[in-house]
């Protein structure tokens, strides 16, 4: 077993759709990125590339890359898995955060789990999606900003 740990946190703007874990959230604003700002796969993303050695989401598609422009979240964690892949490694499970004083994401967290557990190629029951608020505190407490954390095992394919 490999173990990675990513992380991730992008500024909350109007006029942007937020996606967390690939589900469309309903919030009057969005995650700012290069990307499409889904903090959570993104942290997923650079669990699974740190677990595999690869560096980071970060190193594999710079924000000063013009071809990367709105890029969905997805497309990156295809990358790392494939990646991981290359080195006949899958994820075994993934346990991960979301940081978020709005919107509140405990009625979200099943669906989430749902498309991680697809995106991964894994059962539901190897994912868990935490949700947190930061009681106020900060650029997340204070409604600015949403992070995410997430952890990954990966074993080797047979």
């Amino acid at each position: 077993m490999l173990v990675g740990i990513g992380c991730d946190i992008h500024r909350l703007v109007t006029g942007r759709k937020l996606v967390l874990g690939g589900v469309r959230v309903e919030h009057e604003s969005g995650l700012l990125g290069h990307s499409d700002g889904d903090v959570l796969l993104h942290a997923v993303s650079d669990a699974v590339l740190g677990a595999s050695a690869h560096g980071d989401i970060g190193e594999l598609f710079p924000d000063t890359d013009p071809q990367y422009k709105g890029i969905s979240s997805e497309v990156i964690l295809g990358e790392a898995l494939s990646l991981a892949a290359e080195r006949r490694l899958k994820v075994y499970n993934l346990d991960c955060i979301i940081f978020a004083e709005e919107p509140k994401l405990g009625p979200l967290k099943q669906e989430i789990r749902a498309k991680l557990a697809e995106l991964l190629s894994i059962q539901a029951d190897r994912v868990n999606v935490k949700a947190k608020t930061m009681e106020g505190l900060g650029a997340i407490g204070s409604g600015e900003a949403i992070a995410a954390q997430a952890v990954v095992t990966l074993e080797e394919s047979r």
